[in-house]
């Protein structure tokens, strides 16, 4: 009777728990950007032209992980001059400092379409834990791959100079707002 019980016990437990599969970034669909504040009266935004997001979860992006590389280099900020500005030693230092990236290393569903994912964020040489919150704004099926496409936000703030990027100064903001829209489909 108690094999038959433990037996019963795992194929419950098995049933409950969903296959994880691979999911990626769609760059054409997707955009990573931010925005902070100059000289405290404006906002200033921004996006990078180049990342690879991939993330492992089941079909309703329960407990998902993610992993982020952003290439510093293609950084967009609609100025020219502002951007060279910021590749160099002064703000990010692309050539030392190419990529900037993310792994999770904690997911919690927040409710019925949200949750915060924590994860060590590495910029400029230094690395920091960060909590991400974010969203499911929906899932379906594509009806030209067949495949499973998820639509998702997140957001969250990080301070520039806990990363060493730019000086201290008065005519920035510290805190950058983060916000990555995202179309990933399911490999």
């Amino acid at each position: 009777m108690r094999k038959l019980s433990f037996i019963l016990a795992l194929v419950l437990a098995g049933a409950t728990v969903q296959a994880q599969s691979t999911w990626k970034s769609d760059g054409a669909h997707s955009k990573v950007g931010f925005s902070i504040t100059h000289l405290m009266i404006s906002e200033v935004e921004g996006s990078f032209g180049e990342f690879d997001i991939t993330a492992t979860a089941g079909d309703d992006f329960d407990n998902a992980s993610f992993e982020v590389d952003i290439k510093v280099a293609s950084i967009d900020t609609d100025n020219g001059n502002r951007d060279n500005h910021l590749k160099s030693p002064d703000f990010f230092d692309a050539e030392k400092f190419p990529s900037i990236t993310f792994k999770s290393s904690k997911f919690e569903k927040t409710g019925d379409k949200t949750f915060k994912v924590t994860g060590d964020l590495s910029m400029h040489g230094v690395t920091k834990t960060v909590t991400l919150e974010g969203k499911v704004n929906g899932i379906i099926t594509d009806q030209r791959s067949q495949k499973l496409k998820a639509g998702l936000k997140l957001t969250g703030t990080v301070n520039r100079l806990e990363f060493g990027v730019g000086g201290d100064t008065p005519t920035l903001g510290d805190d950058v707002e983060l916000t990555v829209n995202l179309e990933m489909a399911q490999q």
